[in-house]
């Protein structure tokens, strides 16, 4: 490698090392920049089309989140979507859908009432929905239920389907065609070692390294291994949870959402059409729990034990956690979902709360498909942690899971962008005000407007 020494040093090439990306290159002044990725591009693990529900989360339908914390995913989610928006001309990042999550029964039905009380402030476009309201929208919901089961539904037109990996190729084509900065792509390219060495970093890539001021490690469930390499997030593990799909033929108009089950902080069952292909409906995703650093990786599994550690706090704190009933027959449930012929008739029951009379005939596995999200666990509190797992070192910042994954990517981004100038000095600028000024603002009805005169 050469001498070079960098402003930044980007580990990991997902759609929140793309955005991070993205946004030191279009609004700082920073001028030496790396992008690290072991793959061979980017977006290929959590990040590819696969791995994913494809899901753009704002919380207004995600009934495990609080009004605060919809608060800020809607923030977060409001700069991919005016991204989208804006930049989506030709590259079919994503496609519109309606969403809905359904209450069924007495408590669910005050549970989305009491909810569209709380919530309609901040998502003025949220409606409450009746039986043939429901019916209108998605027939399939109706057709086959019982007359007598109470059923209403929180619905907004605002669903967005997104294709993150597509997402994270636009953030990195407008990074390097920025002519004033010496943007470096290293892929299939695997980090072996992080060392501080008085002010810089030395990031050794096979028999080389590479020299910079600030780290930002985006690598998912690895980027607590490399915290713990340094020194840091010695107090936590990972309990890693794996999600998987099954396919079913056109059944939905749109997103459908059952409602969230308490204490489990694993996504309830859902139904989405394919971003690519509606004629397809993706449900899950179950969720297992796996001794991988990635879904489908095994060679990941000694990267894992590393990085759980096999401490007596660790073995504790999975044992406490596991053995809350709830949670457990939750995961022994998702476990049998990925069985040959059982886990299909199984996994049909929760199917058929969303789509009554789905036949055991239209259900697919869909062998492949699903990543890993690492769930954090406070080895001195013994318990799961919910939302954003971020440490921060000394001019190092480590992504653990950025809360709710790609759907705050931006928001992500423009955190840290404030944290790495910081770490840098006054030398150093972000044109947070541009920043905000392209992504922002409600550009809905504006890119609509120019959708229009584009069709004309």
């Amino acid at each position: 490698m050469n001498n070079q020494i960098y402003d930044v040093v980007i580990i990991g090439g997902g759609v929140c090392g793309t955005g991070l990306l993205y946004t030191l290159s279009n609004y700082t002044n920073l001028k030496h920049i790396a992008l690290i990725e072991k793959e061979s591009d980017v977006a290929l693990v959590n990040s590819y089309t696969n791995s994913n529900s494809q899901t753009l989360h704002f919380g207004d339908i995600e009934t495990n989140y609080t009004l605060a914390k919809a608060t800020k995913v809607n923030a977060g989610a409001t700069l991919v979507k005016n991204y989208l928006l804006t930049q989506d001309r030709e590259q079919e990042i994503y496609t519109k859908y309606h969403k809905m999550v359904l209450g069924v029964g007495d408590s669910q039905i005050e549970k989305l009432k009491t909810r569209y009380q709380e919530f309609k402030q901040l998502f003025p476009n949220l409606k409450l929905l009746n039986r043939s309201e429901i019916a209108d929208k998605e027939p399939k919901v109706l057709e086959s239920r019982n007359e007598s089961e109470d059923i209403i539904a929180l619905f907004t037109s605002e669903g967005y389907t997104v294709d993150f990996n597509r997402l994270a190729q636009s953030f990195l084509a407008k990074s390097v065609v920025r002519s004033d900065k010496n943007i470096e792509l290293l892929f299939n390219t695997k980090v072996q070692q992080i060392t501080q060495e008085s002010e810089l970093y030395r990031v050794k890539i096979g028999d080389s390294q590479i020299t910079a001021k600030v780290v930002a490690v985006a690598a998912g469930a690895h980027s607590l291994l490399f915290a713990k390499s340094l020194g840091y997030g010695l107090d936590y593990a990972l309990l890693s949870v794996a999600g998987s799909f099954y396919f079913a033929p056109q059944l939905l108009n749109g997103k459908v959402y059952t409602v969230q089950k308490q204490k489990l902080p694993f996504a309830a069952i859902h139904g989405d059409p394919e971003v690519h292909d509606s004629s397809i409906a993706r449900f899950g995703p179950t969720a297992k729990v796996l001794p991988m650093l990635e879904r489908h990786n095994y060679s990941s599994m000694i990267e894992y034990f590393q990085t759980a550690g096999l401490s007596i706090k660790a073995i504790t704190s999975f044992i406490k956690i596991l053995a809350d009933p709830i949670i457990f027959k939750y995961i022994a449930l998702n476990f049998i979902y990925d069985f040959p012929i059982i886990g299909k008739r199984l996994f049909i029951k929760e199917v058929k709360k969303i789509v009554p009379s789905i036949k055991l005939h239209n259900l697919s596995y869909a062998r492949g498909y699903g990543g890993a999200r690492p769930q954090i666990v406070n080895l001195n509190t013994k318990a799961l942690e919910m939302g954003e797992a971020k440490i921060l070192g000394d001019k190092i910042i480590f992504n653990i899971t950025p809360s709710p994954g790609a759907s705050t990517c931006l928001q992500n981004a423009l955190e840290d962008t404030e944290r790495i100038i910081d770490f840098l000095g006054n030398d150093y600028q972000f044109n947070r005000q541009k920043f905000m000024a392209d992504l922002a603002e409600d550009l809905t009805e504006k890119s609509e407007q120019q959708q229009l005169t584009t069709n004309n």
